[in-house]
């Protein structure tokens, strides 16, 4: 087999393949063999017809094409790993030349990794935030904590910004009762600029059995968008009571005896977060600071389905916020024309840093052990909550190993760059990045994972992220849980 390769950019290009026709004979009589089966010629018995025969009746030319097609994932595989070239993507396959008995030819045109080699990147240097935790942070955390654990009781007064009240409201249009606008026994906080446009001013003052009217702009339903007449009111008015921060609630909220006790669990668990984050922060800074020293050609189609990959998953996000991207973008304050701007550089910049990483793993000859992978595939699995077993079979059935030991060797690669990074905080003390990860692995017995983060991830746009939560996550975990709804108390 002979194979030619004509560079069309410098991330594609063109193999022009030229093969014997002898090595096309087991694809021919694997042809025979399957149009055999499903022939019938009397006289034969399924599986029985000579190929004098089927070249009679099917055709010669049937024959040839079932056996192309049989050949042809496999001749590509031979010409792509003879080139040495690192191909992209499924290739455009062209039947050039098929001359029955001597010689069968084709073309593949694809996209490639383009060539190049990672400069020296000793001596990079890149600025992270500090680690430190400070009491603000603590008493928000705190904070957070005691609303989970607040309760409501009746107020005997209007309403006033902050109260949770109980309400009916009643949209119309043109004298004409919107039902699907229209609800009774709705509890809203006041304040919290969650409702309908104006319902918010609509409510202070009222108090419980008062009603008001507005005009609103309908958000939802058949007759969203257009401007309705709400009536609003108010059945009930109740205020949040927070409990007090002292013993009697750290008992409650959580495993420990003391308020002072609970302070210190929140400060272990905060310091604990930030230290994660600077690792995560080093690594996406590092490769930027790489990526900023590179400059190599990405093949167009590659970056257009990162840019699909990234707007297929902001509308999985949407859809489960129940947002549309009409209010994510105000929410943002972009019009789609910058946010499809933001989306396309971060993709470019995702497909440049998986490429750089790739490269860097070539050049630092890492490899991929069956204990790296195995340990990827538990952590995975138990961040899915599946088992581990469960997760493995699914990844080999649907051919996705290759993929995930490309994720393993691109992480071990950003390491590495980390390694020969200079790390520093605000504050210009120099971080240990490798340390700190040591020693929250001896806090925790497990493997500490740079934030989840692999290279094509490594260049976020507000639109990649997930929405954003109230908090302090990790640290609020030191709750039980028990009663954290906000209950509600007869006054």
């Amino acid at each position: 087999m002979k194979t030619d390769v004509e560079e069309l950019t410098p991330t594609r290009v063109k193999l022009t393949v030229e093969v014997p026709f002898d090595e096309l004979k087991p694809n021919l009589d694997k042809a025979y063999k399957e149009i055999s089966q499903q022939v019938r010629i009397k006289g034969f018995r399924p599986g029985k017809v000579p190929a004098r025969l089927i070249d009679q009746y099917v055709g010669r030319g049937a024959v040839l094409q079932e056996a192309v097609n049989d050949a042809l994932p496999e001749l590509y595989g031979r010409a792509v790993e003879d080139s040495e070239i690192f191909v992209l993507g499924q290739p455009d396959v062209e039947v050039t030349e098929l001359d029955d008995g001597n010689q069968f030819a084709f073309t593949a045109e694809v996209d490639i990794r383009p060539k190049f080699e990672v400069p020296d990147y000793d001596g990079l240097e890149v600025t992270v935030e500090s680690a430190e935790v400070g009491e603000e942070q603590i008493e928000e955390t705190l904070g957070n904590l005691r609303e989970r654990f607040a309760s409501l009781t009746a107020a005997d007064r209007p309403v006033e910004e902050g109260d949770f009240v109980t309400l009916d409201l009643v949209a119309e249009i043109d004298g004409e009762k919107v039902e699907d606008a229209s609800t009774s026994g709705y509890s809203y906080e006041v304040g919290s600029k969650s409702g309908i446009e104006g319902l918010d001013d609509a409510l202070l003052g009222l108090s419980a059995g008062e009603s008001t009217t507005f005009t609103g702009t309908l958000v939802e339903g058949e007759r969203a968008g257009e401007e309705a007449q709400i009536t609003v009111t108010v059945q009930s008015v109740k205020v949040k009571n927070l409990p007090e921060p002292d013993d009697e609630f750290a008992q409650m909220a959580s495993e420990f005896d003391t308020i002072e006790e609970l302070r210190a669990d929140i400060r272990d668990r905060l310091s604990r977060q930030v230290r994660l984050q600077q690792i995560a922060e080093a690594r996406d800074k590092a490769l930027e600071a790489l990526l900023e020293k590179i400059d190599i050609p990405l093949p167009e189609k590659v970056v257009e389905e990162e840019i699909q990959r990234r707007g297929q998953q902001l509308e999985q996000q949407l859809q489960m916020a129940g947002m549309t991207k009409e209010d994510y973008l105000a929410r943002e304050e972009k019009s789609e024309e910058e946010f499809d701007t933001e989306v396309a550089e971060a993709a470019r910049q995702a497909v440049k840093g998986g490429f750089v990483l790739d490269q860097l793993a070539v050049q630092e000859e890492l490899g991929v052990e069956n204990e790296e992978l195995s340990d990827y595939v538990v952590t995975q699995a138990m961040q899915m909550g599946v088992q581990p077993q469960q997760l493995a079979e699914y990844l080999t059935e649907n051919n996705q190993l290759p993929a995930i030991v490309s994720e393993v060797l691109r992480s071990k690669a950003l390491n590495l760059l980390v390694e020969h990074v200079t790390v520093k905080d605000t504050a210009g003390n120099e971080v240990d990045v490798e340390a700190i990860r040591r020693e929250l692995n001896n806090e925790t017995g497990q493997t500490v994972q740079a934030e989840g983060e692999t290279a094509t991830e490594a260049q976020e746009t507000d639109g990649d992220k997930d929405e954003e939560t109230d908090g302090e996550g990790e640290a609020e975990e030191t709750a039980e849980a028990k009663g954290s709804e906000t209950s509600e108390k007869d006054a």
